[in-house]
């Protein structure tokens, strides 16, 4: 099978990321199918995605998983497998080579899903510690066996059937520079707080729950949900878990600049959750 004819469907939600989607529509260029899913952008995302031949659409934004959630179940995806991008994005040469091999396979009793890995660009430098790598996801999956669940941030991928590891790494590096960063990341820490007082009332019923002896994402989510929430000085203890215990000092002035922007973040959640909580 080569790279022209790989049998996936590329979905790819965007909202003015005219510094990325060519790069990303490029690393991607030889899927039978892309659609690129817009929240109804001003720079030039539309003309960008349809000049690199994708099918472009636009659905108003809530949030990730049920943007991408509407794209499942509105499109008419006709390949028999899906791969989810974000714009910031690319599929390096070994992957798609790893995903044709893959999907020339294509046993009947084969895995429906598979994660893979990220591998994440900070100013310029590959985070190779800070808990941000090794980052998988399930990203690669049969039409209609998998589904985000519901949530507005840390959402997970519900797959109906097996799910495999693919060997080579996805690249993000985003284009748009610590600005976009930190409005990005702003608009994160409004999600984290609501998400964080839904979870006290028990508002969240479907998709992934959290549970100790769970599997290892179980155990994450019980730790996020029980156990983080009950921590005084939350940022003080993220940062020094991130960049001390987590190693971040090891990834240079990188590595410390992101290490101070997430304990600033969880400050700023902090603060967005006493403000809710007050009106």
């Amino acid at each position: 099978m080569s790279l022209d004819q790989i049998p996936v469907s590329v979905l790819i939600p965007t909202y003015n990321e005219e510094r990325n989607l060519a790069a990303c529509l490029q690393s991607v260029s030889w899927a039978n199918e892309i659609f690129v899913v817009d929240s109804y952008s001003n720079d030039n995302t539309e003309n960008i995605a349809k000049a690199n031949g994708a099918e472009f659409f636009q659905h108003p934004f809530e949030n990730y998983a049920a943007q991408k959630n509407w794209a499942l179940d509105n499109l008419a995806i006709s390949q028999k497998w899906v791969l989810i991008l974000d714009a910031d994005e690319r599929v390096s040469d070994d992957l798609a080579l790893e995903i044709a091999s893959v999907l020339r396979e294509n046993r009947p009793n084969g895995p429906v899903g598979y994660y893979i890995n990220r591998r994440f660009i900070f100013m310029g430098r590959w985070i190779r510690h800070c808990g941000w790598y090794p980052s998988w996801n399930v990203r690669l999956f049969r039409d209609g066996r998998a589904r985000y669940e519901e949530r507005p941030v840390h959402e997970h991928m519900l797959v109906d059937g097996t799910v495999d590891y693919m060997k080579h790494d996805l690249i993000h590096d985003d284009q748009r520079g610590i600005t976009a960063w930190i409005e990005r990341h702003n608009q994160y820490s409004t999600w984290e707080a609501e998400t964080r007082l839904r979870v006290q009332k028990e508002q969240f019923s479907n998709g992934l729950q959290s549970h100790w002896r769970g599997s290892p994402v179980e155990r994450k989510r019980a730790i996020r949900e029980h156990l983080w929430p009950r921590l005084p000085a939350k940022p003080i203890w993220w940062f020094c878990y991130l960049y001390l215990l987590r190693g971040g000092f090891l990834d240079g002035w990188q590595g410390f600049t992101f290490c101070v922007l997430q304990a600033v973040q969880e400050f700023h959640v902090g603060l967005k959750m006493r403000e809710i909580s007050d009106s």
